[in-house]
């Protein structure tokens, strides 16, 4: 297959197969601020978290946060976050898998971190190319617990520390975990075939 030189970006190989990624109309990689800006994407988190009470995040496809903001729901959370550790083995680790899991099956998935708190990821899909997620964290699964032990262990910190921060970690249904899980899938949904009328 003969290919435009603009569109060269576009390919990428993956298990020995081309595969033609969606390109915007310069012919790079689409990227979630080709379908709306970053203020528009942090509405989007600030109805997630309303909705919810969840930290939410919108997420490139490498997992890096696009409106670079934080809405922490617990004191646990900016502890774990402030630790390297905690960053890499907890919080990293877990979207790694879950995000993951969503990108395979193409449907939200409501699962929790080795912290023991739910995560929400909600993949993003223009046409058959994945661009990125959304979701939420940081609250904690009705009869579930937070893995004090485990955080206190990984971040070099006493345990009974952690116990006293994971008091502060808001207790949600499953059954509500999945309504929200749904809230942000129909607006994504929304935004997405939004998008592609407009082009």
């Amino acid at each position: 297959m003969l290919l435009e030189p603009d569109l060269v970006s576009c390919y990428f190989f993956n298990s020995f197969i081309w595969l033609l990624t969606e390109c915007n109309d310069k012919g790079a990689p689409m990227k979630l601020t080709d379908i709306l800006s970053v203020e528009q994407w942090i509405e989007l988190e600030k109805d997630i978290h309303k909705k919810s009470g969840l930290n939410p995040t919108v997420y490139d496809t490498h997992g890096v946060s696009i409106t670079r903001t934080t809405t922490w729901p617990n004191r646990l959370c900016p502890e774990i976050k402030a630790i390297p550790k905690g960053q890499t083995f907890i919080c990293s680790t877990a979207h790694q898998n879950i995000a993951g899991a969503a990108q395979r099956s193409r449907k939200p998935v409501v699962d929790s971190c080795d912290a023991g708190m739910l995560k929400i990821v909600v993949p993003i899909y223009i046409n058959d190319t994945f661009v990125g997620a959304a979701g939420g964290c940081g609250l904690l699964l009705e009869g579930g617990e937070v893995e004090s032990f485990y955080v206190s262990k990984t971040l070099g910190v006493d345990e009974e520390k952690i116990t006293e921060l994971a008091q502060s970690v808001p207790v949600l249904s499953a059954e509500k975990a999945w309504s929200v899980a749904d809230f942000i899938k129909e607006r994504l949904d929304f935004i997405v075939n939004d998008y592609l009328k407009k082009g």
